[in-house]
């Protein structure tokens, strides 16, 4: 099936969300680090600044900068209306009001659509969808990244995820997933049979974060060789 991008709700989150988000540290940036599914984040762009290596994976990169901008426009109204009527299911803390959140998202898209053509050049934002196989050696990548994706969207179904994950750790050492919830921010019996199928030849482990937006996604899924 062709990736369309009228299909596609662009919403990207910045650095320091991603640090929280991943519990990374100075140490784990030391190493290489992969994204998957990092759609208009910020994070490639910040962390290259900070002399980080960092490469961005999605199918969203097949298209122009234009592109992607138009469609960020016409999504944004949508996104935040549906917000606006499920302003109970968040922690209003951190981000203190829709206005806060809404200058946020656009800060960080803004920050990644003006890096988007260079870091294509500099082949930091490669389109790829999993799990097609990467053109990377196995252990490439020190850790690799999934926010708001993997375990969060079940309709892909089990088969997608078992995929997806194992080539994910085909090319990366240590994988980290957040949040562990479903759309609803509930567990559900796709992650208990994830966590079932790779158990018993990887070290799990859930850990507390502290980023929480919406309720109840506060836990990180760490799988390491």
């Amino acid at each position: 099936m062709a990736f369309e991008l009228e299909n596609v709700v662009p919403w990207g989150r910045n650095f320091s969300e991603y640090v929280s988000m991943f519990n990374l540290t100075s140490d784990d940036f030391s190493g290489k680090i992969a994204g998957f599914g990092d759609g208009p984040a910020s994070f490639n762009r910040e962390a290259t600044e900070k002399g980080y290596n960092v490469i961005s994976f999605d199918p969203v990169y097949q298209f122009s900068k234009e592109e992607i901008s138009k469609r960020i426009e016409e999504v944004r109204i949508t996104v935040m209306q549906q917000m606006k009527e499920n302003i109970d299911n968040y922690i209003w803390k951190n981000i203190r009001n829709l206005d806060e959140l809404e200058n946020l998202r656009m800060s960080a898209m803004r920050l990644f659509l003006s890096d988007y053509e260079k870091g294509k050049s500099e082949n930091r934002y490669i389109c790829h969808s999993l799990p097609e196989k990467l053109s990377y050696n196995d252990n490439y990548f020190n850790i690799g990244l999934s926010s708001h994706f993997l375990l969060m969207y079940t309709s892909l179904g089990y088969e997608f995820h078992i995929s997806a994950i194992t080539e994910m750790l085909r090319v990366c050492k240590e994988i980290r997933i957040f949040p562990i919830v479903d759309l609803d921010a509930n567990k559900t019996s796709l992650f208990t049979d994830v966590i079932s199928y790779f158990e018993n030849n990887y070290n799990i482990e859930i850990v507390k974060t502290n980023y929480e937006f919406q309720k109840g996604e506060n836990k990180l899924l760490i799988i390491r060789k």
